[in-house]
Order: C-alpha cells, then sequence, then structure tokens
C-alpha cells in the first residue's frame, strides 16, 4: 500500500502544501492536506517550531493560521489529537528594527547597509528622519537634520541617497558622511523616486504628476496618473518601463507602466492599496498590497499571473539584497526574511 494511501487511514495527518512559503508575524497563510481532523470535528493544531498558532478557518483539508508571535523560521505540523503531520519549512521575517516610520521602500546602499524613514505625521519636525542599519543590524541615525516627512528613497550610481519630502515638495541629496543639501524643489506632494539606467531622478506627485529630472537638474513632465490618496511608489523594470503605484479609495487599484516616452498603461489590476515595489531578476514584480482579504508582498509575473508570496498585514515597502534576501518594512518594523529571490539591482 503506498505510503500516502497508509497514512491516511492511519489517521495521519497530511501537509499537501501551505501558501505562501514566507511570512511575517501575524501573517495568516493557508494549508491544504487530508486527515486534520481526526474524527472530522475535532479541530486540529497548526504548530511552527513550538509554538501553536491561531486557526481563522478549519476543515479536515483546509486550515488558515496566523503565524504566532515569536515564530521563527521553523517546520510548520499539523496534529490531529492523535498524532503529527508531515513537517513543511516556513521561512519567518526576523525583526531588526522597531519603532521606526516608514511610508515607501526601504534603500540599500552598495555595502549593504539599510536606510529606513521616521516619517511622522503632517508636519511633525523628528530629531531623526534617516536611520542607518549596518550588516550586523545595528541601527544608528544617519540624517538629524530636520528633513520634514522624508517619504521616497533612492541611490544613484555614486552612492549619494536622494530622499523626497511629501511636506515641502523638496527632493534632497544626502552623501554617504550625511551631509545633506536641497537637490530640486517644486515636486508638489514629492513621495516615491527612483533612477532610470541613464541617471535621470523619476519623481512621484502624488497628487497626479511624474516629474523627469535630468542629471543637469532640467525638469520635465513625464506622465500624468489618477491622483493618489498616500504616494505613488515607483521601481523600474528590466524592460526600461518605470513602474507606478498609487493608492486610491478603491479595492481594485492599478499599477501603471509608463514607456520611455511617457505612454502610460494599466500594467495589471485587482490589488488593494498596492504600495511599495520591487522586481527580481527574473522579471517578476513584488509588491506590498491586499487581494481578496490577503494581505502581504504579491508576485506579478510578466504574463500578469499574480500570487501572494509573503503574508503579513500592514506591509508598505520591500528592497533586495545580495544573500539573497529580502528587507521588508511595516509603518513600525523593519524584517530581514532569508528567501531564495534574486533582486534585481537598483542602480545600473
Amino acid at each position: 500500500m503506498p505510503l500516502f494511501a497508509s497514512q491516511i487511514m492511519n489517521g495521519k495527518p497530511h501537509i499537501e502544501q501551505i501558501l505562501p512559503k514566507a511570512a511575517i508575524v501575524g501573517g495568516e497563510v493557508q494549508i491544504r492536506g487530508k486527515s486534520f481532523c481526526s474524527d472530522g470535528c475535532q479541530r486540529p493544531q497548526v504548530k511552527f517550531g513550538g509554538l501553536e498558532a491561531n486557526l481563522l478557518v478549519s476543515s479536515n483539508h483546509y486550515l488558515v493560521a496566523r503565524v504566532p508571535e515569536g515564530a521563527v523560521s521553523c517546520d510548520v505540523m499539523v496534529g490531529n489529537g492523535k498524532r503529527s503531520s508531515n513537517p513543511i519549512p516556513m521561512e519567518i521575517a526576523v525583526a531588526i528594527a522597531e519603532n521606526m516610520h516608514p511610508v515607501a521602500n526601504p534603500a540599500i546602499d552598495s555595502a549593504g547597509n539599510i536606510f529606513v524613514t521616521f516619517s511622522g505625521s503632517r508636519g511633525q519636525k523628528v530629531p531623526v528622519s534617516v536611520y542607518k542599519i549596518d550588516n550586523n543590524y545595528n541601527v544608528k541615525p544617519f540624517l538629524s537634520d530636520g528633513i520634514m516627512n522624508p517619504t521616497g528613497m533612492a541611490f544613484s550610481r555614486d552612492n549619494y541617497l536622494y530622499i523626497s519630502s511629501r511636506l515641502d515638495g523638496n527632493i534632497y541629496r544626502a552623501a554617504p558622511n550625511g551631509t545633506v543639501t536641497v537637490y530640486t524643489e517644486g515636486m508638489g506632494i514629492a513621495t516615491g523616486i527612483a533612477f532610470d539606467s541613464q541617471g535621470y531622478l523619476y519623481v512621484g506627485d502624488r497628487s497626479g504628476t511624474v516629474f523627469k529630472i535630468a542629471p543637469d537638474r532640467q525638469i520635465f513632465v513625464f506622465a500624468t496618473l489618477e491622483p493618489s490618496i498616500a504616494a505613488y511608489h515607483l521601481a523600474f523594470g528590466a524592460d526600461g518601463y518605470l513602474y507606478v503605484t498609487g493608492p486610491t479609495t478603491s479595492s481594485y487599484d492599478c499599477i501603471y507602466r509608463i514607456s520611455r516616452t511617457g505612454d502610460v498603461e494599466r500594467f495589471f489590476r485587482g490589488l488593494g492599496r498596492p504600495q511599495g515595489m520591487a522586481f527580481d531578476i527574473q522579471g517578476n514584480l513584488y509588491v506590498a498590497a491586499s487581494q481578496s482579504g490577503r494581505k502581504g508582498i504579491f508576485r506579478i509575473t510578466p504574463q500578469k499571473h499574480c500570487e501572494l508570496v509573503v503574508a503579513g498585514g500592514g506591509l508598505v515597502g520591500l528592497a533586495f539584497t545580495d544573500g539573497p534576501a529580502a528587507i521588508l518594512v511595516s509603518n513600525q518594523t523593519v524584517y530581514h526574511l532569508n528567501w531564495d529571490v534574486k533582486g534585481k539591482p537598483l542602480v545600473e
């Protein structure tokens, strides 16, 4: 008799699939399999390592479990009161910094240092506007110059950090030693920023404009989009298109892409409040969003297939390291996730 059939007959639960395969604490994962309830009625137990998870949905073949507080990367097992299932490995992101306030993607420099904003409420003056997290996860102030409401960040080829302010509409330029100058002004409600392969800087004004700034600081209107209630988030794909999210009051928002000549098209529609984005080397787009009640990081292939790949509420952005790994951010916390995804370089 095949092993799987004998397991079912013996009442041994069997996990066939866990989706997604990565999460942050509090993320909701789906577990599919067989014989989760020993008598068809008894509520099973789901354990992440030795920690029991809260079950949101429970049946003999389908479970939805919330990743418990304190969980780390581990094997997930289902118990039915009599026996335990086969183990399935799960990657759980580790919190590396808390009490932050990012509202968009983190930024990573050429040495692997992570930069995260403390954006604050509108008009709030904070003592540190940008923090630096080194390779040992030591958190130190990087900019204490009073940039108001820092929002988007991007590194240039020369390793200078550019920061937008959604309050004053300025783009600031920070040297590696933390010296800050105003790079350009008048960018409206400046939010997401990104560099193209030729060194042009693009700035999303959430009231409806994407600006293009030449290396000599000439400013052009690159494209016009629907206004956003929060921010524009920008990322360049390997195809040379600029991808833009701008959450609205709809739960069925678009991801736009803009050609080199400024032509706008809808790339994907159907996400709720899509925010920060990043690409892998295969051309897949990763975006912090929600869909049909599920929240986290979604992967959208060039063929526009969308799936949840990291479960977790409250995520606003991500960036890939050379690990390969990813840095995820919520409005308060920075996470490190070991992940077998190789990110596209942000500066080429």
